[in-house]
């Protein structure tokens, strides 16, 4: 994406401006921060998990680089076959070779945040190949051609009636309906025959199991299960952070995934994929690709405060929960990753030159520290990011960016008045005679005035008023 097309604060005031598109988020979020609270209403139970939840994902960042090796060792010896992508350029060449050697006309595709990063489906259709999305709400993202706007519930933006009219006007011989069984349906009779006719099925991968090369999956749909068995070959898609040490590992990931993204228990379908088929299975693929990706994350893991970032489990929590998403929705940031979680990943993986923007969209309240079921410390990276934007340095990508010598020079003038009694003195008489004759169409104003009411000064300091009161200057 050109760095002319991200423009949060221009999206963003369109979005709030979209009457529905914010009914749609308001109603949506309601439910789902309700029906997440109901599956953690014992504070105890919660606390504990999401300890052990952080303790699990912590200890194996902890050993990320040799649980990784352990990883393709035993995804190897299972007869799968491991790929490593240090940019998504080579995972997205890897993926058209695989498919160019099976002569791979149709791909379907579970969800897979890590393909959104990819742009997987655009350039997969640019070199003749149709990749079709098998998840509903990322089939009717595709159908309209949008992005997903949250990283569970791809078309969370959309309302019935609008689901319905896309259909009727994207879907042959399909027949107007506000009925939701019906729409569900009539999209499951179009995927049914193209997991049947597809050459190769991609997902992603919700946990790795180093000690046992075990692929997770969870999922409500039966999509993905479809698409990691019907079609002769696999490809599974996971960023490198996604590894977990032992099997035992996973149940209290997914139990802590599953009941802060979707408000269960467990999914309906829990996939867990070791090897291609067997001699004598009846389904399966005879292949399986893991391919893994860098893309920034190993340059992430080498600053131990932003290694965090890597922690995510990817439930959506922290979106459900901010008050700057669910207003204005996932499309405003432009980004495969919005909300709490992509103001701190994004601009780390493309840098901070073109996402700067993305880690000043916080209200820093806290609300996605609260509720992360991993305990990801987001205020505190939301904050070092901003210090990395202004401050040129190593660690981040475009660090330094955003630095403005005008805004270094205000800062300055700022900590000399605030550390000078004399000055402070002087610059609070001057506002209480002259700030409140200050226009609100003043250019130092106007950006602020636009949503707020302008600030009235007291027409006398607190100095003075101690003063007449009798109380010396300290």
């Amino acid at each position: 994406m050109a760095h002319a097309e991200i423009d949060f604060g221009k999206a963003s005031r369109a979005a709030l401006k979209d009457p529905q598109l914010r009914a749609n988020f308001r109603r949506a979020m309601d439910g789902l921060m309700s029906k997440r609270a109901a599956q953690f209403a014992d504070s105890a139970e919660w606390h504990a998990m999401r300890a052990l939840g952080a303790s699990v994902r912590l200890r194996a960042l902890s050993k990320l680089p040799e649980l990784l090796e352990k990883l393709e060792e035993t995804c190897t010896r299972n007869g799968i076959t491991v790929h490593w992508a240090s940019t998504t350029d080579e995972a997205n060449a890897i993926v058209l070779e695989i498919m160019l050697r099976v002569n791979a006309k149709l791909a379907v595709k579970g969800k897979s945040m890590v393909s959104e990063e990819m742009h997987l489906n655009a350039f997969l259709e640019k070199h003749g190949i149709e990749a079709l999305e098998a998840d509903l709400g990322e089939y009717i993202v595709q159908l309209d051609q949008e992005m997903p706007s949250h990283i569970i519930m791809p078309a969370i933006h959309k309302n019935t009636k609008q689901i319905a009219q896309l259909f009727r006007e994207k879907i042959k011989e399909a027949e107007y309906t506000e009925d939701v069984a019906q729409l569900t349906d009539l999209a499951r009779r179009v995927l049914r025959k193209k997991f049947m006719n597809a050459d190769v099925g991609i997902s992603g991968v919700n946990a790795a199991v180093a000690e046992t090369g075990t692929l997770c999956l969870v999922e409500n749909e039966g999509n993905g299960r479809m698409v990691t068995t019907v079609p002769p070959v696999h490809i599974a898609l996971m960023g490198l952070e996604k590894v977990v040490e032992k099997l035992e590992d996973v149940p209290p990931v997914l139990s802590l995934l599953t009941r802060s993204a979707t408000a269960q228990p467990i999914t309906t379908y829990v996939n867990m994929i070791t090897t291609p088929r067997k001699h004598g299975e009846k389904d399966g693929p005879r292949e399986i690709h893991l391919v893994i990706l860098d893309n920034g994350r190993s340059k992430i893991y080498a600053d131990e405060e932003l290694r965090h970032t890597l922690r995510c489990i990817r439930c959506g929590a922290c979106m459900n929960h901010c008050p700057v998403y669910t207003r204005v929705g996932g499309h405003a940031y432009q980004a495969p990753y919005p909300g709490p979680i992509g103001k701190i990943l994004i601009p780390q993986i493309e840098g901070l030159g073109t996402r700067g923007a993305m880690p000043h969209a916080c209200t820093m309240c806290n609300a996605c520290v609260e509720i992360c079921p991993v305990q990801i410390p987001i205020a505190n990276l939301m904050n070092r990011l901003r210090e990395e934007a202004v401050h040129p340095g190593p660690a981040v990508k475009d660090a330094g960016a955003q630095a403005s010598k005008a805004e270094a020079l205000v800062w300055k003038g700022w900590a000399a008045t605030f550390s000078s009694p004399t000055a402070y003195r002087m610059a609070t008489t001057v506002l209480s005679a002259v700030g409140n004759a200050a226009p609100a169409s003043l250019p130092l104003l106007k950006e602020w005035t636009s949503v707020r009411v302008k600030p009235r000064f007291a027409g006398r300091t607190l100095h003075d008023l101690a003063r007449d009161r009798g109380i010396p200057d300290a």
